[in-house]
Order: structure tokens, then C-alpha cells, then sequence
């Protein structure tokens, strides 16, 4: 059953997948109407999950499950959902599974990408310094996606790719 986020726990369960380029305004509606009905039917063992997904920044696709007004999610409903972004991905041709690019807010507050080895080189030239804000895509909670999701450079794990 698809909720609106505000309804669900703060200790539900979130799975980032990071776009690796910017999804079009058609491609935003396409791939919403792939994603509501996925979420709607999504289930573990036979039970209705609580949940809630949309793509932000027009670059993040998050699934959301609350798993305490539902059933938790299982291996088996983990994986429906990696098979549903796979296959969202190969309609639309962009890849939600590349861990090596990181995206930032730029000083005008614009989603960038970089990979490890541009990140090492824009943070020596001071384009990227420490308080940059970057998206860590590693959050596991509805919680800490709104409170950490976006966290600055100097206090985030990405720190150690440079």
C-alpha cells in the first residue's frame, strides 16, 4: 500500500539508487507510472508493505517500507524491488547502480556528479571543499534520509575517497 511519506516511521527503511545522469520531465512521468503501481503491489511473504517511493532531484529513485505498521521486508521483496529498478533502468537507459560517481550541491545549490578520481581533483583545486554538501546515498532510515542525506563533505564517508 503506497503512503504518503509524512505518514510513515521514522525508522523506515530507505534504499537509495542514484540515476547516472538526469532523468528528462517525460522520463520523470514514465518512470512514476512504472514506480506508484510497483510500490502499490509490493509485498513480503504474501503481506502487504507499507510504503512510499518518488525520484528527487530528478536523479534519486528512493523506496521507502515501513516496517512497523507492516510487514518487514524480506530477501525475496528486496529483491523484486532491485529487479524493478533494473528493469526501470534498462526502459529508460540510465544506470542506478553505479557507486562511483558522487553527486554534491554546487555553490548555486545544483545537483553535480563526479567520480572518485574528478572529486580528488576538484577538492585540490578548492572547488569542492569541505563543506560541501554531498548525498549520502548510504542512509538506511526514513530519518536519516530527511535529517542526513545531504551532509557536508568534512563529516561524510565520501572524505575517504580523496
Amino acid at each position: 500500500m503506497v503512503l504518503d511519506l509524512i505518514a510513515l516511521a521514522p525508522s523506515s527503511r530507505v534504499w537509495v539508487y542514484q540515476a547516472d545522469r538526469f532523468l528528462s520531465y517525460d522520463e520523470l512521468d514514465d518512470a512514476r507510472e512504472l514506480l506508484f503501481p510497483f510500490l502499490d503491489q509490493w509485498s513480503s511473504h504474501s503481506k502487504e508493505l507499507f510504503t512510499y517511493g518518488n525520484i528527487f532531484h530528478r536523479r534519486f529513485l528512493a523506496l521507502f517500507v515501513d516496517e512497523s505498521a507492516s510487514h518487514g521486508t524480506s530477501g525475496c521483496s528486496i529483491d523484486s524491488s532491485v529487479h524493478f529498478i533494473k528493469q526501470l533502468g534498462a526502459k529508460l537507459n540510465i544506470d542506478f547502480f553505479d557507486r562511483m560517481h558522487f553527486c554534491y550541491l554546487d555553490d548555486q545549490e545544483e545537483v553535480q556528479s563526479v567520480n572518485r578520481v574528478e572529486l580528488k581533483e576538484k577538492f585540490s583545486t578548492g572547488d569542492i571543499k569541505e563543506d560541501t554538501f554531498f548525498f549520502d546515498n548510504l542512509v538506511d532510515t526514513k530519518e536519516k534520509f530527511i535529517k542526513h542525506w545531504t551532509v557536508q563533505l568534512g563529516e561524510s564517508w565520501i572524505k575517504k575517497m580523496i
